[in-house]
């Protein structure tokens, strides 16, 4: 009994909304265990986007933003490919999204938006947008949700491979429940004036690391 109020102590303590601005998530090595487990009290969806910054060297493919459902493993999964590509997974339905300028070693902006009425996504990185494609339309992601970072789910939190695991930096991760403007992405985009996401807010983020995962001050480059 004790072990388990411990327990529930650790996890709520866990949960606490923390601002995270001016900071990065650093996933340091290749691995099937480590993450980043968001929450949220939101558990339908009949839009999504959802932003973020990376940086990484890797060569491989690999997941940065997984959210599965029991009913949709990869119900909203974004996920990077070798060769400038990035896939979107939408209600288990894959678009696939090429001739994106994904140089490594270079902090990237990204932006991927759909919407279930028109069943239309796109991708936006470093401010420059996509071709719209069809994914999935005609039926809402609905919960219960699990939102990892770094990983890929292959059951409903878990089924982790570390092939598919990201090594890098991630920050300003925020998520809304509609497809944001293009103005509203360009000013996320150029780091300006932006409303914050109304699902999973960086300035407010609730979350639980597992495993090795390092919350540090994001790194900006001086100039003299």
């Amino acid at each position: 009994m004790e072990l388990l109020l411990l327990l529930a102590m650790l996890t709520a303590c866990a949960a606490i909304p923390q601002d995270l601005s001016g900071k990065m998530f650093t996933f340091p090595q290749e691995t099937s265990t480590a993450h980043v487990r968001l929450t949220t009290s939101r558990q339908v969806f009949s839009a999504v986007t959802v932003c973020y910054r990376s940086f990484t060297d890797l060569k491989r493919d690999h997941v940065l933003f997984s959210l599965a459902t029991p009913s949709a493993i990869n119900d909203f999964m974004i996920y990077n490919v070798v060769d400038n590509e990035i896939n979107l997974y939408v209600r288990n339905q894959l678009a696939n999204f090429v001739g994106l300028d994904k140089k490594p070693n270079t902090w990237h902006s990204i932006c991927s938006t759909w919407d279930s009425a028109s069943g239309l996504g796109q991708m936006w990185l470093d401010g420059k947008p996509s071709s719209r494609k069809f994914i999935s339309s005609g039926s809402n992601i609905n919960g219960p949700i699990i939102i990892v970072l770094g990983q890929d789910q292959d059951s409903h939190g878990g089924g982790f491979d570390s092939k598919q695991s990201f090594v890098g930096m991630m920050s300003d991760v925020h998520m809304w429940d509609k497809v944001l403007s293009p103005c509203e992405i360009q000013n996320y985009m150029d780091d300006l004036n932006f409303t914050s996401g109304n699902v999973l807010n960086w300035g407010e983020l609730s979350f639980q690391i597992m495993g090795k995962v390092l919350i540090e001050d994001k790194q900006n480059i001086c100039h003299l």
